[in-house]
């Protein structure tokens, strides 16, 4: 299984190693021509910048060629730094001022991506040469073969790095110049807390009717039939009916405390608190009529908080898979990475689920209160998966 992990870890660094150095090379190509093309543009409209009546019209035609170059070097970004960037448009900026400064800005540093490119082919090429001088040919001076595939080798990681420490600048630059202000991000940030505030008072008063509903329609009937067969045993003569009757109201008792329990599990389990969240976990896996099997590697543990919401995630959404999905296995997996808490509920039912239904929605304001991250995929046919990223810090 960790062989197997190891993989797949393995392909994913070479893919996004990849990805980057790709990103590189389009970027340094973009650089040149964009260089080019502001050296021509700028020797073009000079005359024009130098008069007071053709700088307007000149330096709108600088803000538009800023713009569309800003525009390419974005969805360049999007496609190969993806998982680098947040709080980015997703096309062409509509501040012109912004857009020229980053294309000012991004030129040099496309360049020295192309330059870092450059090191690493050199240093491939001489690995090369060593590795084909050493077992192809005949050698007259084997200790600089040695040497130059040595430092081949080592110019290769410090391009490696290189590669790595570009893709962090550019994202940082495009953050920089592209990104919200900080009163752009206080303002994002207050409608969120509105939001979630709102969400989860909404979550809230649809628990409290839930569980109202519950007592209602299952405990109380049963204490109503439990106090019936108890005014019926009183009020008989007859021995034995009144001895049936007294059994009915035990059997009918154990059940009103078994409908009882289940509702004050519901609310919140005791396990939690006694146990920690795995036996919590492992106790729902218990009490569903599916086979559920729970992988969990969260070390060390997370906040009573982030743990609290962990398992009323998994409970409803288990819960959600018994009743609308027509599985026949669930799969519960949560793990620690750093500061986030990532869980994952996966069945094979019919899919289809709606992210925007009752159930799923209570449990995105349930995440959204810690600031997490709540994801369901349902292709129709299935297989479902829901995820959430929990903040632990």
């Amino acid at each position: 299984m960790d062989k197997a992990v190891d993989r797949v870890a393995g392909r994913a660094v070479a893919a996004r190693s990849a990805r980057y150095a790709a990103g590189l090379t389009v970027g340094a190509a973009t650089a040149v021509l964009e260089l080019i093309l502001a050296l021509f543009a700028g020797v073009a409209l000079l005359p024009a910048l130098a008069s007071p009546r053709g700088r307007p019209a000149a330096s709108r035609a600088l803000a538009a060629l800023a713009t569309r170059a800003t525009g390419i070097e974005l969805r360049r970004l999007e496609k190969f730094y993806g998982d680098r960037l947040r709080e980015l448009p997703p096309a062409t900026p509509c501040d012109p001022a912004r857009a020229a400064r980053y294309a000012a800005a991004r030129i040099p540093l496309g360049l020295l991506g192309g330059l870092i490119l450059g090191c690493a082919l050199t240093g491939l090429s001489w690995v090369t040469i060593a590795l084909f001088g050493w077992f192809v040919t005949t050698i007259d001076y084997p200790l600089a073969v040695v040497g130059a595939g040595l430092l081949g080798l080592f110019v290769i990681i410090l391009s490696a790095q290189g590669v790595y420490g570009t893709v962090l600048l550019e994202s940082a630059l495009a953050r920089r110049f592209l990104g919200p202000s900080r009163q752009d991000l206080l303002e994002r940030r207050i409608a969120q807390l509105a939001a979630s505030r709102s969400e989860v008072m909404d979550a809230v008063n649809d628990e409290r009717r839930r569980i109202e509903r519950d007592l209602h329609d299952g405990v109380q009937q049963r204490l109503v039939v439990l106090g019936m067969l108890l005014g019926r045993a009183r009020r008989g003569r007859d021995p034995e009916r009144a001895d049936a009757l007294l059994l009915q109201a035990h059997e009918e008792s154990r059940r009103a405390l078994a409908e009882l329990r289940e509702v004050a599990w519901r609310v919140y389990p005791t396990v939690l608190d006694e146990a920690g969240l795995h036996a919590a976990l492992e106790t729902v896996a218990e009490r569903t009529p599916l086979p559920v099997g729970v992988e969990y590697e969260v070390t060390p543990p997370a906040a009573r908080r982030v743990e609290t919401v962990a398992y009323f995630v998994v409970s409803e959404a288990v819960t959600n898979v018994v009743k609308h999905s027509g599985a026949t296995r669930i799969g519960v997996s949560l793990r620690r990475d750093g500061a986030t808490l990532r869980l994952s509920v996966e069945d094979d039912g019919s899919g289809g689920a709606d992210p925007a239904g009752g159930g799923l929605t209570g449990l995105a304001s349930r995440v959204a209160a810690l600031d997490g991250r709540f994801g369901v995929h349902s292709p129709p046919g299935g297989p479902t998966t829901i995820t959430a990223e929990l903040p632990c810090a």
